[in-house]
């Protein structure tokens, strides 16, 4: 399957999905609605062999002057397929006021880790992820370390040394 079929065939199924697409270097990218983020990977997934989800992460662009700060975040999801030795980057725009977006995780088991760290570094939470918390970073860490507004000489809190796995009866 030509990269160019594959857009035509999304394009015909999600027509009011797709924002924008481009080719670069053979690598399809196509953004979409943030509402149908589920439901087109299930698709690509299903229908079109996207069985390996290599990467979700997020990107802020806060200050970029061709930037909407409202929009400010991008969620990338990259597929693979092996059946056809494609890959396809799937990208989502973000609103600042509504930080969510729908998980992927009973889709690819993987987005499990790649969602949380998303949603610890950058504070973007998934609906119906079955376990959405941080990866990364102590449960006491205020904040969000990957956004760009996040002041680099921010002091958090401390806290005790835990004794993780520690038994009681060795004391």
């Amino acid at each position: 399957m030509k990269i160019m079929e594959l857009a035509g065939i999304i394009k015909e199924k999600f027509e009011k999905s797709i924002l924008s697409s481009s080719v670069f270097y053979d690598n399809e990218t196509i953004v979409i609605r943030k509402e149908d983020v589920f439901d087109v990977i299930k698709f690509l997934k299903d229908e079109q062999s996207f069985d390996f989800l290599m990467d979700v992460t997020a990107v802020d662009y806060k200050g970029y002057p061709d930037r909407n700060d409202e929009t400010r975040f991008e969620i990338v999801y990259n597929l693979f397929s092996y059946k056809n030795n494609k890959r396809l980057i799937i990208k989502t725009l973000v609103d600042e006021k509504d930080l969510t977006v729908n998980s992927i995780t009973s889709l690819y088991h993987s987005a499990d880790w790649h969602e949380r760290e998303v949603y610890d570094m950058f504070g973007i939470k998934f609906i119906n992820h079955p376990n959405l918390k941080r990866i990364l970073m102590y449960d006491e860490f205020v904040g969000h370390p990957l956004r760009k507004d996040y002041p680099f000489k921010k002091r958090q809190p401390r806290i005790n040394l835990r004794d993780v796995g520690k038994n009681e009866e060795e004391e």
